[in-house]
């Protein structure tokens, strides 16, 4: 089969030709239709020393949809032909980026009734989206969320979700470039983070309380922001890297409240998480053929052109989303 390899020599996505894969007693064999892109496939040189028994046949890619070619011994509830879509296992081999991809039977959910393409942009950015608003922030309960990161996958459906729910005060940074594209997915204010004042802007549009919900999906220092922007007793999820409250202006006299997110955590969680995996696509999933969520702006990539392309989501801000089309 034809496929994308990544060699951890030398930092590289490579073609190939694989051998079909084999399922376990408890995976299934997907034929791959299309496979979206995301940052945490670019960035697989930081999280692959995680990875055991990595070589140089390893195929990256995790939100597949696709078509059940085999199963294995032990599952049940899924058969030839089924048509599936799923948020794969980080740290096993088989990936999407190629002809065939194994997933295992407990994580997958029926295919959505949209387009393949449309639905493989969003497992790792909606799901996410959806754990982090309705798991983590009640936001069906919230008036207000600031959105860090409005343009990108995660941030955009992050915004659409808020929108459904009748958030009424929405805030999201991006740049003046991308303002009018945030602004249609439901920000009911952009703030510019090259030159506008984040801080003071969200309190200007809050009433001076700060809002009760922040959502960080940037990374870097983008925490302490989130963070200082809050009201009292408000809670923020941290995407990227890891909550750090005694930095925070006043988190204990405020009662701040911090949450972590990793949606492929899942896989290590047990039984119970892979369940909350699986509940978070199907929830998002019907708000995606109801029209509530959209996918408007999307790239569609060929299985050579996928490797440059993961480059450049590595390298720089990805406006919407990239999926690839065997």
């Amino acid at each position: 089969m034809r496929a994308l390899t990544y060699h951890k020599s030398n930092d590289q996505f490579v073609l190939a030709q694989l051998d079909k894969p084999a399922p376990s007693a408890d995976e299934v064999l997907v034929k791959v239709v299309a496979a979206g892109l995301n940052p945490v496939d670019a960035k697989i040189h930081k999280w692959c020393g995680g990875a055991r028994d990595m070589d140089d046949t390893w195929v990256p890619g995790l939100d597949v949809s696709g078509i059940i070619e085999a199963v294995g011994a032990n599952v049940e509830g899924w058969s030839m032909g089924d048509a599936v879509l799923y948020h794969g296992n980080m740290f096993k081999p088989c990936g999407g980026f190629a002809q065939y991809a194994l997933a295992d039977a407990d994580a997958l959910i029926p295919h959505p009734d949209v387009d393949p393409v449309i639905a493989a942009a969003t497992p790792c950015a909606g799901w996410t989206a959806w754990r982090a608003l309705t798991h983590k922030l009640q936001i069906e309960n919230r008036k207000s969320l600031l959105v860090l990161g409005g343009s990108g996958g995660t941030g955009g459906f992050a915004i659409q979700i808020a929108r459904y729910f009748g958030v009424e005060t929405i805030l999201a940074t991006c740049s003046e470039q991308n303002a009018d594209y945030v602004t249609s997915l439901g920000a009911t204010r952009t703030i510019d983070y090259n030159w506008e004042d984040v801080l003071s802007t969200v309190y200007e549009n809050t009433a001076r309380q700060g809002v009760e919900v922040a959502f960080d999906t940037v990374g870097g220092d983008n925490d302490i922001l989130a963070a200082n922007c809050l009201g009292f007793e408000g809670h923020m999820v941290e995407l990227v890297g890891v909550v750090r409250p005694p930095i925070y202006n006043g988190a204990f006299l405020k009662g701040l409240s911090f949450h972590q997110l990793s949606l492929g955590s899942a896989y290590r969680g047990g039984t119970k998480a892979k369940a909350d995996l699986v509940k978070a696509g199907a929830a998002f999933s019907k708000l995606l053929e109801a029209g509530e969520i959209t996918v408007p702006r999307l790239q569609q990539v060929s299985l050579e052109e996928a490797g440059d392309a993961l480059k450049t989501i590595r390298n720089q801000r990805t406006v919407g989303k990239i999926v690839l089309k065997m």
